[in-house]
């Protein structure tokens, strides 16, 4: 199977706030060579009055990289989207599927799905602006809306501004009365919509998301649709994107281990702390899944998560961590 063949859509890490940043995309990379890793939301405001390089920097081993983007405005957007393209990402994806209330506030996320015509405007403005693909990410419908026909007509009118990718959380966005958490936990998971999807728009790609844990469940879903997004589970339990490349983009078997993996993270902290003095333990949150399952494994965590350690060096750390896998680091046999 040539990798080259398959759609770039196929496999994806989903954005999601507070930990799909640059350190935890750089360790995603080293866990997998082709999936599509997204950022976390940003939105257009922090673009245009924020640090551009505070919220658009990232890891060039990142790629392919894609950067979510928040907001309304289709001017907004184009701007924000000829910054994402200038600093070298590979997609641009329009946020149409959050439910906070931070989100609500400013007109956008899941709000947008009932305004088709305005989701539509801004990719319009943002294809308009970059050369690189301009996706959108929701949701199935918002609050009771439970008909087929409102996502239906809610992809079709987005499409005929040029959108070709929909990456589909096959939940409804309760806009009242739950939580994000709870957005992403009660509404009931209903894929035959996505697949619905599919079926209708056979020309477009269609991705599905919400609820996904295992590789059994991922090739269920692309019997029916065109990819498949991973989100809290790629977070928890990292190690699980080890078998991807193989299982789902016929690349050889992996040969990484998790000792070379941490050996390298460890020499990213270093770096990270040298270049722009970033702690370690900003970091090390999230490779805390990465020995989930194992001997050793909360004890391990506990060590990395030990606010007294924070003023050692993370190389130090690490040996201390290592203490309770039964394996050995230069330090901890010197």
């Amino acid at each position: 199977m040539e990798t080259t063949t398959l759609s770039p859509w196929r496999l994806s890490v989903a954005p999601m706030m507070d930990w799909t940043d640059r350190h935890c995309r750089y360790l995603h990379r080293l866990l997998t060579k082709h999936t599509l890793l997204y950022t976390e939301m940003v939105t257009t405001g922090a673009l245009m009055h924020g640090s551009v390089q505070r919220h658009l920097r990232f890891n060039a081993e990142e790629h392919p990289v894609a950067l979510q983007l928040g907001g309304s405005e289709p001017d907004e957007l184009a701007r924000a989207a000829r910054l994402g393209e200038q600093w070298g990402y590979d997609e641009i994806n329009l946020n149409c599927g959050c439910p906070s209330e931070r989100v609500q506030r400013g007109a956008f996320g899941a709000c947008l799905m009932a305004e088709p015509q305005t989701v539509a405007d801004g990719v319009k403005a943002m294809r308009d602006a970059v050369s690189i693909p301009v996706t959108v990410k929701h949701r199935i419908g918002i609050d009771r809306v439970e008909s087929y026909d409102f996502v239906r007509d809610f992809v079709g009118t987005v499409s005929e501004a040029g959108c070709s990718v929909f990456l589909v959380h096959a939940r409804n966005a309760w806009l009242e009365g739950l939580s994000p958490k709870e957005n992403r936990e009660i509404p009931p998971l209903r894929y035959s919509l996505a697949y619905q999807l599919k079926r209708d728009f056979p020309s477009l790609t269609i991705a599905v998301n919400g609820g996904i844990t295992t590789n059994a469940q991922i090739g269920e879903h692309l019997l029916h649709v065109d990819g498949a997004m991973v989100g809290r589970e790629a977070y928890h339990n990292p190690w699980l994107l080890t078998t991807w490349d193989e299982a789902f983009f016929g690349a050889a078997p992996s040969c990484v281990t998790r000792e070379a993996v941490e050996e390298q993270m460890v020499a990213y902290m270093e770096r990270a702390f040298l270049e722009d003095g970033c702690p370690w333990y900003a970091i090390a949150r999230h490779m805390l899944g990465l020995r989930h399952g194992l001997r050793g494994a909360r004890k391990w965590r506990q060590v990395w998560s030990d606010h007294r350690l924070k003023p050692l060096p993370p190389r130090e750390v690490w040996a201390l961590a290592r203490a309770h896998t039964g394996e050995e680091t230069e330090a901890t046999a010197a």
